[in-house]
């Protein structure tokens, strides 16, 4: 009889377990099924989680006002924003995972031929995003970096300085000086740099990126989830050591929903930075069907190399900077981002005439129409081009 008993225990405590194992199995299916943040993601071959992008687009991205899906932004909001160092050397291109940037500035890196620092938060969430070809800092790119909170994650390989004392690096180029002064460049720093204290599995080399062979400087790639991850290790996750957000020391712009024009558009924006580099003049071709901008670079259609697709954005700015140099020995330029100046903002289809100011240098770019008041930004990306005062734009 006790033996019995016994068994019966045991088989109605397996079947307790069974019921609650089956109870717990159904209350996490309807919770998925009810949920989309959780139950509309796919994994890619990787094992990252792919958020589906046909989920509603309710929630606001800070960096560019684009709008997103709840999971992306479950995602974004456990991160601080990437300053990305990507090159733009003719034999470099196309670059990979560019477009999914939230803004992206260009500039001038030496000899007329331009970089973008690129902005990844909201548009990089979705999906591990593949960064190349990452390129050395420059001074006035830090300057641009430092609008997105106290200590953002800045990537990069090496950049302009004079550690050995040459001489060679003027002062006002020495980026890697700049960095260690603002904080950024120490031990476990927000300063990720392949020379310093960072490699594999953020950055690594990648000789076939390309169907053809390239120099080696053209061919380091980096991880921004790798990143995020390295960040998080090191207190620059969403909110620092402190419990501090990155976002209590970042100015967010104003946005608006598209107002497309019908008549009289601004159908094609050209100009150069230097002459005789006709390789690094741009044009952008106003898409009413979409409401943005397609980019064409050297005159061939600018493409990101992981979606095949040409590069757009909904707003283009042209931010006119002066410019000074070749400064030193190595050829670097200086580009002011401080002060105020002229600038165009090319959205809708129309174009305002307006300027632009920047108080100091952790300080928030502001752009301004005639009278005065700051510009709203159309939802979605927003490039900067940082063109020498004085050239001409097309439009």
């Amino acid at each position: 009889m006790q033996v019995k008993s016994k068994s019966l225990l045991v088989l109605v405590s397996f079947l307790g377990l069974y019921l609650l194992a089956t109870g717990v199995s159904w209350a996490l299916f309807s919770y998925l099924r009810e949920e989309p943040s959780v139950g509309n993601i796919k994994t890619t071959q990787e094992g990252r989680a792919k958020i589906d992008q046909g989920l509603p687009k309710t929630e606001e991205c800070p960096i560019n006002g684009a709008k997103y899906s709840k999971p992306e932004k479950a995602i974004w909001e456990t991160r601080r924003p990437v300053a990305a160092m990507i090159e733009n050397h003719a034999d470099s291109r196309p670059p990979s995972g560019i477009s999914k940037a939230d803004i992206v500035y260009e500039a001038v890196a030496e000899g007329g031929i331009t970089r973008f620092l690129s902005i990844f938060y909201c548009g990089a969430s979705a999906e591990d995003v593949k960064i190349a070809p990452v390129r050395s800092a420059r001074i006035y790119f830090i300057d641009w970096a430092s609008e997105y909170g106290k200590n953002p994650i800045f990537m990069h390989v090496g950049g302009a300085n004079d550690f050995g004392g040459t001489g060679a690096t003027a002062k006002d180029a020495r980026a890697l000086e700049s960095l260690q002064k603002i904080g950024w460049r120490v031990a476990g720093g927000n300063d990720f740099d392949t020379t310093f204290d960072s490699g594999y599995p953020v950055f690594w080399r990648n000789y076939e990126r390309l169907d053809h062979a390239v120099a080696t400087e053209h061919t380091m790639m980096a991880s921004l989830d790798a990143a995020y991850t390295q960040a998080e290790k090191r207190g620059f996750g969403y909110k620092d050591t402190d419990g501090n957000t990155w976002s209590e020391d970042f100015t967010a712009w104003k946005f608006g929903d598209d107002r497309a024009v019908t008549e009289d558009t601004t159908d094609e924006i050209a100009f150069g930075f230097w002459d005789n580099k006709p390789d690094y003049d741009v044009s952008w071709k106003y898409d009413q069907g979409t409401n943005s901008y397609l980019r064409s670079n050297g005159g061939k259609s600018h493409i990101d190399l992981t979606t095949q697709k040409q590069l757009s954005a909904k707003n283009v700015v042209i931010q006119f900077v002066k410019e000074k140099g070749p400064i030193d020995a190595n050829m670097h330029m200086f580009y002011t981002t401080t002060g105020n100046g002229n600038a165009l903002i090319f959205q809708n289809g129309d174009v305002v005439e307006g300027s632009w100011e920047k108080k100091t240098t952790t300080n928030r770019t502001r752009f301004l129409d005639a009278s005065g008041k700051e510009i709203n930004f159309v939802r979605g990306s927003i490039w900067i081009e940082a063109v020498p005062t004085g050239n001409k734009i097309s439009y």
